[in-house]
C-alpha cells in the first residue's frame, strides 16, 4: 500500500510504499495522536523507518492495497 505524508512548512511530501494494512496505519496514527505523542513511526516495505513528527503532520494520503498489475489487458 502507498502512503503519502504531507509535513507542515515543507514543499515536499514524504513518499513510500508498505506492507502494512490500510487499518493498521490508520490505527497506529490515530492512537499517536489521542495518546498526545511526539511523532508517529512507519517502516516501508525495504525496511527503511520513518520517523514523522505530530505537531507537523498536515495531511496522510493512504493507496489501494492492490498490488499493481504489470502488462497488457486483453
Amino acid at each position: 500500500m502507498e502512503i503519502r505524508i504531507g509535513i507542515a512548512n515543507t514543499g515536499r511530501e514524504l513518499n513510500f510504499e508498505t506492507t502494512e494494512t490500510a487499518a493498521a496505519v490508520k490505527k497506529s496514527v490515530a492512537s499517536a495522536l489521542d495518546a498526545g505523542a511526539t511523532h508517529v513511526s512507519f517502516t516501508d516495505a525495504k525496511g527503511t523507518s520513518y520517523i514523522v513528527p505530530t505537531a507537523t503532520l498536515a495531511y496522510i494520503e493512504l493507496g489501494t492495497e492492490e498490488s499493481r498489475r504489470v502488462g497488457f489487458v486483453a
